[in-house]
């Protein structure tokens, strides 16, 4: 979706002419029982022409592929792909450090995430970890799977 009617809210190269309350209003459209069901949610900016055009090397579609299907192997293996863990599991198999408890639960204080929400960001950081070839769930992964969920941020509400 956009960040608001306009399509402009954050672009760097056009203004949004949309108030705050019409932004609110419009945002608001999606419930927050609907939002906590997806499990990412990022903010996408337009790419300037010189990078649609240029010859930026970078990670092919089989190498993104493979990435893909190593992870998804991995989680074959544990019977389940991370996106039906159950969850009677989501602790055991997305345990964090004493860093990683520490990160999760700010993220869950100052975005005032749902318990669904804390569950799919769990679940997404234990993919990024696999993606990782990680046994475990650390702070980092916790924290990038925290950066994909833009439109719980507070600065929405």
């Amino acid at each position: 979706m956009n960040p608001c009617p306009c399509g402009f809210y954050s672009d760097s190269t056009r203004e949004c002419r949309c108030t705050p309350g019409i932004i609110q209003r419009y945002l608001g459209k999606i419930s927050g029982p609907l939002l906590d069901r997806i499990d990412i949610h990022i903010e996408v900016p337009a790419v300037p022409y010189k990078e649609l055009r240029g010859d930026s090397v970078s990670e092919t579609s089989a190498q993104i592929r493979a990435w893909v299907e190593d992870a998804r192997a991995v989680q074959q293996a544990r019977g389940y792909y991370n996106s039906r863990m159950p969850s009677r599991l989501i602790r055991k198999q997305c345990a964090l450090d004493a860093t990683g408890e520490r990160t999760l639960e700010l993220a869950v204080r100052k975005m005032s995430l749902s318990a669904r929400a804390h569950d799919r960001i769990l679940k997404v950081a234990r993919t990024i970890a696999d993606l990782d070839h990680s046994e475990s769930v650390n702070a980092k992964h916790v924290a990038e799977a925290v950066q994909y969920r833009s439109l719980d941020r507070s600065y929405w509400t």
